[in-house]
């Protein structure tokens, strides 16, 4: 008896990968733009709809490949519009990605691991640990697939990954995504200016992006001392925070960008109007721009949010120091889908 192959995840493969397979198989390297299209932009989920491949290609793609969905367990709907997809994965493990309404489009925020390793205290991502890193395919999938849910796929224009895990530690994965995401003929079509990764820090990777993609980068820094940030993010005792600063003077940032310099503020531990005055020391040689984020609760945590006059107070002086800053208000709070609050938890299983 003849053994069927193990099928793979077409979106798991790059084009240049797949031109590779086609070759082995006697197909012209052109079919590859023609089949991506159907799965990325004509949303096709088998292969027996592409009705300008022959049917052998098609029977030869179904015997070796999947177009893979991701399992929808649960669509939790905050007050503020956001929605936050909970989905299942082929292992049974569990993934979170987040859809916030802007005025007049929508921003995804998708996940790159299951769980977390970077430990980072006030996340309750972190809590949970690290199980694995997602395929290049699963991470396109959140994209993919929320688009398909959408009645109008248009709307979604931004792609921020900001959800579980730390991108840059899952890197080769990531870059393929980002490749198929970006890509404007026969990938998913985002502008790479909508499109942000954001770290903890992990340096070599950070220079890394800046070599290899366009997207714009987001560091979450939350700290202006070496004391403080290893207290609330571990990663910090291996790349300091002059060491990360350095890289970020390195990045390679497109013309007209800035780099976005994420400051969660926790109450008695980073919000000082010292810290105000130190930050805006620090990143002053930077093409830069910060996120204020308000330190978003959850049951358990040690933490508290700051109190409204000492974040007025904490933006008022940066302002001052000519940033461009931002008060971010974190939606879906009230169904755990805010900044640091993904863990991946049905509220029915």
């Amino acid at each position: 008896m003849v053994q069927k192959p193990k099928r793979m995840d077409i979106l798991d493969l790059s084009k240049d990968q797949f031109i590779s397979w086609l070759d082995g198989q006697g197909i012209e390297p052109y079919r590859a733009d023609q089949i991506f299209k159907w799965v990325y932009l004509r949303q096709a989920d088998t292969f027996e709809v592409m009705t300008d491949v022959s049917k052998q290609i098609r029977a030869l793609l179904s015997r070796y490949f999947t177009i893979n969905r991701l399992q929808i367990v649960q669509i939790e709907a905050s007050k503020d519009g956001s929605q936050k997809y909970l989905f299942r994965l082929r292992d049974n493990k569990q993934i979170e990605s987040v859809l916030i309404p802007e005025k007049d489009h929508y921003t995804l925020c998708v996940s790159s691991q299951v769980g977390c390793a970077q430990d980072c205290r006030f996340c309750l991502t972190a809590s949970g640990g690290f199980e694995r890193n997602l395929t290049a395919g699963e991470i396109i999938a959140q994209v993919r697939d929320i688009q398909n849910d959408l009645d109008d796929s248009a709307r979604l224009r931004n792609i921020v990954f900001m959800g579980m895990g730390e991108p840059l530690a899952n890197y080769n994965n990531l870059v393929g995504a980002l490749k198929m995401i970006t890509d404007n003929d026969y990938g998913l079509r985002f502008a790479s200016r909508r499109v942000t990764v954001s770290t903890a820090g992990l340096v070599p990777k950070l220079l890394a992006l800046g070599r290899d993609t366009k997207v714009n980068l987001a560091v979450s820094l939350n700290a202006t001392d070496n004391e403080t940030r290893n207290r609330l993010m571990p990663i910090n005792r291996k790349y300091p925070v002059e060491m990360l600063l350095d890289a970020c003077r390195g990045y390679r940032v497109a013309p007209g960008r800035l780099i976005t310099f994420e400051y969660i503020l926790i109450k008695g531990i980073n919000d000082s109007q010292n810290d105000a005055r130190r930050l805006a020391k620090l990143l002053r040689p930077i093409r830069s721009k910060i996120n204020l984020i308000p330190f978003n609760t959850y049951e358990g945590c040690e933490y508290e949010r700051p109190d409204e006059a000492v974040i007025n107070c904490f933006h008022e002086i940066l302002i001052q120091k000519n940033y461009t800053v931002i008060i971010r208000q974190s939606k879906g709070q009230d169904i755990s889908a805010a900044c640091g609050q993904l863990r991946a938890k049905s509220a029915i299983f």
